[in-house]
């Protein structure tokens, strides 16, 4: 099953529903003992603890880690900043307990060297850059050389956008309390969180979100029988490529072939790709005008956009393309044409067959400005409803969002992917599983993880992230679906 993600306004209302119901500081002090019982189930009592407590609850929560790992037999000490006249009731009362069981606290870095730091200085409350001393405290502890274990979140990250302030503690591990939040796992929070650990507490957290997992699809791509043919998988057209960007669409439509499309058609604007010379470069697709295209009754899926231009052309091309009963992956120019006429809104609204948007940030902003001030969450589901279409917005955790409101964030794929044509694959592949019959939702989800995953392989075999190439995930793609069979 996924592993459920919560927005901060998901986990605060669950918090605030605990600390009704529970007796007083026993939230806190759960959150501390179990993250507590966790370090001591990974790191041996050897080296010494050092426990950054900050000025709020998250600094409460390090101070019943600090107790806990002392009374284990671990030698701490807690770094604190703040007079016990200025924390809040919870961390206080925390505080108290540490000082009359004789853990020292001190106010100002040790000259000595931690084999642990655990940082519990800020948590999903912070909205800005830490302040001195945290600032210079993070800094060292990123310098240290030794695990750091974050409580909640790493401290400077946005446990909601992913955003990391200046400066941000680079954990090894985080233990993340009640409910997986978004920003550990999308923007800058995969670069600062390490490996990541869900701590429940008791404390049930509703809502939609979860983080993509390869067991997800374990069920979604079905093994193909012997006796079949090519028309039972469907017919993919790929609508893009104008002059001085043929290479998007050819890639989109090999792409869409390598996922196991039965039939590809590939129409693009530039002459220089006629259909004869696309064949040289690839015999298996078939070509067509982009008139021609559009008037195949045989499609199932089309993916339009993929070097499309935004010329009259392109624009009177993708407002027929909107009337097309079959699936549409739009991306990347189809985008920014939709964006720029919001006459076509009613009609994507109002489209019986399923639309699939594929924006990176940018595109997302212009197709919906107000997503400028959004974190990345919130944009992806703006524009699944306002759309009423499927969205991934892509990017390091590529958010997938669906007009009821459910989301999801990608985990897998890495630095490579920010190449060229790495989009215009991810494209080609969507629409070869919806020609293959998955159901929207199921490529979408598909689509993405594969394709990171592919990314990945590709890195683990010493092809990346640095230079890797479109072409390259393609085949990496190929064998990530293969091997789901």
């Amino acid at each position: 099953m996924s592993t459920p993600l919560r927005t901060l306004s998901d986990i605060r209302a669950a918090e605030r529903l605990a600390l009704d119901a529970l007796p007083e500081h026993a939230l806190m002090q759960r959150a501390g003992e179990s993250a507590a019982a966790w370090i001591a189930s990974h790191f041996p009592a050897s080296g010494p603890v050092w426990v950054l407590a900050g000025p709020g609850n998250n600094g409460g929560d390090g101070w019943v880690v600090a107790q806990a790992l002392a009374a284990a037999g671990y030698p701490v000490q807690v770094l604190c900043a703040e007079p016990p006249a200025a924390l809040p009731a919870d961390a206080a009362w925390a505080r108290q307990r540490c000082q009359q069981a004789g853990i020292a606290c001190v106010s100002v870095w040790p000259r000595d060297t931690p084999g642990l730091i655990v940082d519990a200085l800020f948590g999903i409350g912070i909205a800005r850059a830490p302040a001195a001393p945290y600032d210079d405290w993070i800094r060292r502890s990123n310098e240290a050389g030794c695990p750091v274990v974050s409580l909640d979140v790493p401290s400077g990250l946005h446990g909601g956008s992913g955003v990391a302030f200046e400066p941000t503690v680079c954990a090894t591990h985080t233990l993340t309390f009640l409910a997986g939040k978004p920003g550990l796992h999308t923007a800058d929070g995969p670069d600062h969180s390490g490996i990541v650990t869900v701590l429940e507490l008791g404390v049930p957290v509703p809502g939609h979100g979860a983080l993509l997992e390869p067991a997800d699809f374990a069920d979604l791509w079905p093994r193909r029988r012997r006796n079949t043919h090519k028309g039972q998988f469907g017919a993919v057209g790929v609508l893009g490529g104008s002059p001085g960007m043929a290479g998007a669409a050819l890639l989109a439509a090999e792409a869409a072939l390598r996922c196991g499309a039965g039939r590809v058609w590939l129409a693009s604007l530039d002459p220089a790709l006629s259909p004869a010379q696309a064949a040289l470069r690839c015999p298996e697709l078939m070509g067509a005008t982009a008139e021609a295209l559009l008037e195949l009754p045989a499609l199932t899926a089309l993916v339009i956009g993929p070097g499309l231009g935004q010329s009259p052309r392109a624009a009177a091309l993708l407002e027929q393309a909107l009337s097309l009963p079959c699936a549409l992956v739009l991306d990347a120019d189809a985008l920014n044409l939709l964006a720029a006429r919001s006459e076509w809104l009613e009609r994507v609204q109002g489209r019986h067959a399923p639309t699939l948007l594929t924006p990176h940030p940018a595109e997302a902003r212009r197709l919906l400005p107000e997503t400028a001030g959004m974190d990345r969450v919130s944009a992806a589901l703006a524009l699944a409803s306002r759309y009423r279409s499927l969205v991934v917005l892509k990017g390091c955790g590529s958010v997938l969002a669906e007009p009821d409101g459910r989301w999801w964030i990608n985990a897998s794929g890495n630095a490579g992917l920010s190449a060229p044509g790495m989009g215009d694959v991810l494209a080609g592949a969507l629409g070869a599983l919806l020609g293959q019959g998955l159901s929207p939702l199921s490529a979408l989800q598909l689509a993405v993880h594969a394709h990171g995953a592919a990314a990945d392989a590709c890195v683990a075999a010493g092809r990346g992230p640095v230079g890797l190439t479109a072409t390259e995930v393609t085949d990496a793609l190929r064998q990530q679906l293969n091997s789901r069979l």
